[in-house]
């Protein structure tokens, strides 16, 4: 049996989400990014795509750092749209300081891209084809709208112009969908329309150093292992344009032997996702858990390896 460690996206982002964090990986944030990162959790800086990143990455290393003391790991890792960075930053294979800065550029791309008229919607309530189907119907040059993220059997997120997700959502509501709710999220990620902003962070990844990873480093948008360097700067680099396939990943996890899931902050919204998959094991959140107790049943898991 075996344990993974799973980081979330936008959208689990809290006010005031660093401010009980250990001390020493907020410094380091700071002197790395040359500002406060304390002033990036707030509600009014929480607006900006850039802060809630930033604020994403700092908190999932933060805490995999007190979780994973004294030898301890885990056997994956695997985080959804941004939090794949501080998953590879947690599997060894990306430094923290370069994953600030990278951060700091990706969410900067992002927001600039599509500054308005454009985001994410949430449909429950129906199957993947079902929604195929309706974006093929709205979908067009004036109405761009594309499948974002499968994050269960009957939950997805659609990307694209306000106009067009509108559309969508009235005829998903019309084939029963239980919710089409429009997100807080200003940009249209995992989806074609960012193509050229993901080009843009990949020529900055070229000049970034990645390693091997420790541990084994899931992808979020192919639902399997990446081990080459390559294969991963790719991966972490365009990962904003592609369709991120959660439910699949968790699934692949769980089919490879994972039967301890530990949601790192901020939140618990993968772990319901989770429960869904996990026919057996256990599934948690390092919010709402104590410490000890997480660590304990990482040493329970790693006791179980063959």
């Amino acid at each position: 049996m075996s344990s993974l460690l799973v980081l979330p996206g936008q959208g689990a982002q809290q006010p005031g989400m660093l401010q009980r964090l250990p001390r020493e990986t907020l410094i380091e944030a700071s002197d790395v990014l040359g500002e406060d990162v304390l002033r990036l959790d707030s509600s009014e800086a929480l607006r900006s795509t850039r802060a809630v990143q930033l604020c994403l990455l700092i908190a999932g290393v933060a805490a995999s750092r007190q979780l994973l003391r004294d030898g301890l790991t885990a056997d994956y890792v695997a985080g959804l749209s941004i939090g794949a960075y501080p998953a590879a930053v947690v599997a060894g294979a990306l430094r923290f300081s370069d994953a600030l800065q990278l951060v700091s550029l990706r969410g900067e791309l992002m927001q600039q891209a599509y500054p308005q008229g454009f985001g994410m919607t949430a449909i429950i309530g129906l199957q993947l084809s079902t929604v195929e189907t309706l974006l093929a119907q709205v979908h067009g040059a004036e109405t761009p709208v594309y499948l974002a993220n499968i994050n269960a059997d009957n939950q997805v997120v659609i990307a694209g112009s306000d106009k067009a997700m509108q559309m969508v959502a009235e005829l998903a509501r019309s084939r029963g969908a239980g919710l089409a709710k429009r997100l807080a999220v200003s940009v249209p990620s995992h989806c074609p329309l960012l193509d050229e902003p993901a080009q843009t962070l990949a020529e900055a990844f070229a000049r970034v150093e990645l390693k091997t990873p420790k541990i084994a480093y899931l992808s979020g948008s192919r639902a399997r292992p990446v081990t080459k360097v390559e294969a991963l700067r790719d991966d972490l680099a365009f990962n904003m344009c592609r369709v991120v396939d959660w439910r699949g990943t968790v699934q692949s996890a769980y089919e490879r032997g994972v039967r301890l899931q530990i949601e790192l902050p901020p939140g618990a919204v993968l772990t319901g996702l989770a429960r869904r998959v996990f026919e057996q094991g256990t599934v948690t959140a390092f919010d709402s858990a104590r410490l000890d107790t997480l660590q304990a049943l990482l040493r329970e898991e790693e006791g179980r390896r063959p």
